[in-house]
């Protein structure tokens, strides 16, 4: 359980009266949600953006309400902070045929909205440029790093998806499997059960994610609250295209020719991604720090208990003091 007070509880369920929600409009016109700390440039006070920028990207099915808590800590850390939907979930629509199941006809969508939220979210902020991402987000922050499509000062991964946990099949029978799926049924229907009750989290999923009940609690809340951000499982098409991009990162000379500093932090009790792959990854990046967990953490690590989660944004605040330092006024 949380040892949080009950004003950090409380304000685990409220948006920051330092903060702004608004969106953001892509290429092709569609709108997605994200909200902004202020005050980036004025003064050296906490959340002023005298200590740097960070972008948050959060996961699958995820929406930026979960980290607040985060979001707001590095905010009074001295960070302009900026956290965004992806598109086709939480608050920023659906691409399916229904309210809850997560599709998307390929990854690349998703690599030129961030590429062009990054782009302009560099021009308006100050540096050092720093993106932090959670579980899918890491998936695609690394594509778009391979690919060259953005150029922050450093990363922080928490648990990326740089593989999928799931059954222990060679990478190739796995992708042609969910290819398979996709050409025997409407690619966009779920590709695994969710709730009998559309809505509700199913019951043993708040093992998957954290030991803390109070934090779990607080998606629940969120959901209620807001019932747009409600999404279930992810299409056929997304778990093709899940397992083609897992390809992309796997080619060789793809993580190698990342030249930017990345904390990976992953957990071996993880049961959404996979540990092996991230520890691979962690190998295979020039500039990467590894924080490995073990059973005392969950998939959402940053969501854990008090015991589990101070010591992971020590870690995050000491990479980031090191590798991606405040410049001066004068920089």
């Amino acid at each position: 359980m949380s040892t949080m007070t009950q004003d950090a509880a409380t304000s685990r369920r409220m948006i920051s009266p330092a903060a702004q929600e608004s969106t953001w409009t892509a290429a092709d016109g569609h709108a997605i949600r994200r909200i902004d700390w202020a005050g980036a440039g004025e003064g050296a006070g906490a959340g002023s953006g005298a200590r740097g920028s960070i972008l948050f990207l959060p996961g699958r099915g995820d929406f930026y309400e979960k980290y607040l808590e985060t979001l707001e800590e590095w905010h009074r850390a001295g960070w302009r902070v900026t956290a965004s939907d992806w598109r086709g979930q939480a608050g920023s629509g659906r691409l399916g045929k229904d309210a809850v199941t997560g599709h998307i006809a390929d990854f690349s969508i998703w690599i030129d909205d961030l590429a062009l939220l990054f782009d302009s979210w560099v021009a308006e902020t100050p540096g050092p440029h720093v993106i932090a991402a959670h579980s899918m987000g890491g998936h695609l922050v690394l594509r778009a790093l391979v690919e060259k499509r953005i150029a922050p000062d450093a990363v922080v991964l928490s648990a990326p998806m740089t593989g999928i946990a799931g059954p222990p099949l060679p990478l190739p029978a796995l992708h042609a499997l969910a290819r398979t799926m996709c050409r025997v049924g409407d690619p966009a229907r779920p590709a695994w059960k969710w709730s009998e009750k559309p809505g509700e989290l199913p019951a043993a999923r708040a093992n998957l994610l954290t030991h803390d009940r109070d934090r779990y609690a607080d998606e629940q809340w969120w959901r209620e609250a807001r019932p747009e951000l409600v999404m279930g499982p992810g299409s056929w098409r997304w778990v093709e295209r899940a397992y083609a991009s897992w390809a992309m990162l796997e080619a060789p000379g793809a993580l190698e020719s990342v030249d930017v500093p990345v904390l990976i932090i992953s957990t071996a009790a993880d049961k959404l991604v996979s540990h092996p792959a991230n520890l691979a990854a962690a190998r295979r990046l020039p500039k990467a720090e590894l924080m490995a967990l073990g059973n005392e953490a969950a998939h959402e690590v940053l969501r854990e208990v008090d015991s589990v989660r101070d010591p992971i944004m020590a870690r995050i605040a000491a990479f980031l003091d090191r590798v991606a330092p405040a410049r001066s006024p004068a920089a």
